[in-house]
């Protein structure tokens, strides 16, 4: 991800504590506690210490995080991450190296709107002494 991308940076050494809500691409490298809501791009950088529940259109995790993460588009954790908590993204890639304790549910937004499938008894011909 280019640097030119980024329309906020919470730097190294920094620490916020709330709701943080934004458009665009937000990265943090510092200690955030609280609560992130975005339609954008969350990008918790290798020295980052996040401590919340997040909801994000896409997410990329290369320090720690604590705490559950929606991501509506994708979700990426890399090598040097690591995930305590719930996930729930339709598009998931962990690379090898990372550490995730938690559940995961990944479902397309699709899916999740579809009725559940229909059972339906066959008559096999035979009858039962009821």
């Amino acid at each position: 991800m280019a640097a030119s991308e980024v329309t906020t940076i919470l730097g190294k050494g920094s620490s916020f504590d709330g709701k943080l809500t934004f458009e665009g691409t937000v990265r943090i490298d510092g200690n955030f506690k609280g609560e992130i809501d975005t339609r954008g791009t969350l990008v918790i950088g290798k020295t980052a210490e996040v401590n919340a529940q997040v909801r994000a259109g896409n997410v990329v995790i290369e320090g720690q995080v604590h705490g559950e993460i929606t991501a509506g588009e994708s979700l990426e954790i890399h090598s040097s991450a690591r995930v305590y908590g719930n996930l729930k993204t339709p598009s998931l890639m962990i690379e090898k190296g990372a550490i995730f304790e938690g559940n995961c549910a990944m479902e397309s937004a699709g899916r999740s709107r579809k009725e559940p499938p229909q059972v339906v008894a066959m008559p096999t011909g035979k009858k039962s002494d009821g």
